[in-house]
């Protein structure tokens, strides 16, 4: 293992958008495993040091491979498209519509069943931006567009969380 490996490099995956979930827990384990500080305790704390150092790695690897989002993200910086979510707000103005229609959805909900409806959208539209980004990393090999749709898909898991923050409302 080296430090200055990249995420998929550490896990020995491809440098691509889709991964099987189950093989990256398995690699995961398997490294945490290999790393872990207690296996270094005869050799010192020196050695004990450097292994949380690569336990800590690992984690933070594995925390950005096994969610999509996170992912892609990762993959369109290393393909050299930063996302810059905080500087980059520019949108498609069907997007900033759906984004409009969304939110006056979510502010008349005044029932479970709008709210669900509302949810089903949003799961449609997430299922849609990950599909785009997989074809544009691993098949187009677009980082550019793909942080489009990074940011776009940031933007849904966003109001997702409202969306869940107003069945909790409904529920109390």
């Amino acid at each position: 293992m080296n430090l200055s490996d990249d995420d998929f490099e550490l896990f020995g995956l491809a440098q691509r958008f889709a991964q099987d979930r189950a093989a990256i827990d398995a690699r995961w384990k398997d490294l945490q495993r290999q790393a872990h500080p207690d296996k270094f305790a005869a050799q010192g704390a020196a050695a004990q040091r450097v292994a949380m150092q690569w336990s800590v790695r690992i984690n933070e690897a594995y925390q950005r491979l096994k969610d999509p989002l996170k992912r892609a993200a990762y993959l369109c910086e290393l393909r050299g498209a930063p996302i810059n979510a905080e500087n980059n707000t520019a949108m498609p103005a069907d997007f900033l519509m759906e984004q409009m229609e969304w939110r006056e959805a979510l502010d008349d909900a005044s029932g479970q069943a709008a709210l669900e409806a509302l949810d089903a959208q949003l799961q449609a539209a997430r299922k849609q931006r990950l599909q785009a980004i997989e074809n544009l990393l691993d098949v187009s090999n677009d980082a550019l567009a793909a942080a489009q749709q990074v940011r776009a898909l940031m933007f849904i898991a966003r109001f997702g969380d409202d969306v869940e923050a107003r069945f909790e409302q409904l529920g109390q």
